[in-house]
């Protein structure tokens, strides 16, 4: 099938275009956030097609995939097409609600034209979906293969803006971690973290690095830290596991679920995360040994195959094919 999409969640995308369909990409010429095209920063296959507005109004598509409320109106304008009408569509929310939970009405609730596809059975729990057709598919994750050697004793964290979001994603909660283990901080805009918290250099070190370069300093690193307090389930959790890492994470939304006892320790009592950093970095069999199991899970859980296959039986469905 001839599949549209935007390039909106890099680490996502590239295990959805792994599957067996043709993936239809705007392009625009400043490859802005409504035309990225292409990952210049992950592998895509061929099937994955760079297409213009004017070239995607003559190409045949068979379903689109939104994932950002006004790209309903990008179809419109481009394709002279409406999303759930003209064509098959399904909405992919990557997201936990932002706002009060009471309140967390979604923008495509009581749609009922459309498929609403969420990530997490906590961010369908949590969303008011409304009277629209509601889904679970989970992350699937590329396996990057056991990659783990731990032979550095500190502790890995990835995320995006930490100072920005701060509570949000736990960096309030990073120097007492800092305390246990030295941190090293992979994402976007991670510049000066240190200086932000108060930590030495040492204890707190920043880089942003492309996908296949951060699986390999990940796994040289003793374990995983995932203090996010509010969010998703983050894909680099899932790699982390996959690469062979144990996981020290704050028991909040789907992490509960996705981090089974011997995998690493989940709590929502920092000191315990800390307690358990300071574990690993002192026994790394130990370390070695929970994230074989952390792997076990992840390949079961969020493997390749199941998360395609469940894409294609809901392709099947929405479009009848």
């Amino acid at each position: 099938m001839n599949i549209l999409l935007w390039h909106v969640h890099g680490s996502w995308t590239t295990a959805f275009v792994q599957g067996p369909h043709t993936y239809l990409i705007p392009v625009l010429p400043d490859r802005g956030p409504d035309g990225r095209g292409r990952a210049l920063t992950y592998d895509w296959p061929g099937s994955v097609q760079e297409l213009s507005p004017r070239r995607l109004r003559d190409t045949p598509v068979d379903l689109v995939v939104l994932q950002r409320p006004h790209e309903e109106d990008l179809v419109r304008r481009w394709l002279g097409r409406r999303p759930g009408r003209d064509v098959p569509a399904v909405y992919l929310e990557h997201n936990a609600p932002p706002g009060p939970v009471p309140d967390a009405r979604h923008p495509m609730a009581d749609r009922t034209d459309l498929t609403l596809v969420h990530v997490t059975h906590f961010n369908r729990l949590f969303w008011d979906n409304g009277r629209t057709p509601t889904t679970v598919i989970e992350h699937g994750i590329v396996d990057p293969g056991h990659r783990y050697t731990g032979e550095l004793p500190r502790a890995a964290v990835v995320v995006n803006e930490p100072v920005r979001r701060g509570r949000t994603t736990g960096t309030d909660l990073l120097p007492e971690l800092a305390g246990a283990a030295p941190l090293d901080v992979f994402g976007m805009r991670t510049e000066g973290l240190a200086e932000h918290l108060g930590l030495p250099p040492a204890r707190c070190r920043t880089a942003d690095l492309p996908q296949a370069r951060l699986h390999d300093e990940l796994a040289r690193r003793r374990l995983y830290l995932h203090p996010v307090r509010w969010t998703s389930l983050g894909l680099s959790l899932l790699e982390a596991m996959h690469l062979g890492l144990p996981v020290v994470a704050l028991a909040t939304t789907e992490a509960v679920a996705a981090v089974p006892e011997g995998a690493g320790v989940i709590s929502t009592r920092p000191e315990e995360l800390a307690r358990a950093a300071r574990h690993y970095v002192a026994e790394p069999e130990a370390a070695a040994r929970d994230g074989a199991l952390a792997r076990r899970t992840a390949l079961r859980r969020y493997g390749l195959h199941r998360f395609l296959t469940d894409w294609d039986r809901l392709i099947e469905e929405v479009t009848g094919s």
